[in-house]
């Protein structure tokens, strides 16, 4: 999970194209961005990925749209 911290002006529009610039590029990178999650008023935007690794995301982020996280959190599926 990846968190961004944009601050304001994080719009709900465009974190969807910025997240669909991730699926046309992540297939090269062993990357699947599953889904996010956008908190306009709080200007932060979440984002579910299967990687490799953290810098695999990284990765993918920034040549799709340069908007790299700020934090990852790897975690793992229970139940």
């Amino acid at each position: 999970m990846d968190v961004h911290n944009v601050g304001d002006g994080v719009l709900a529009g465009d974190v969807a194209a910025a997240h669909e610039a991730d699926l046309a590029v992540q297939d090269g990178f062993g990357v699947n961005y599953l889904k996010y999650w956008v908190d306009e008023a709080g200007g932060k935007i979440f984002c579910l990925v299967e990687a490799p690794d953290a810098e695999a995301a990284t990765t993918v982020h920034r040549k799709a749209h340069g908007l790299v996280a700020d934090e990852i959190y790897p975690i793992s599926a229970q139940g």
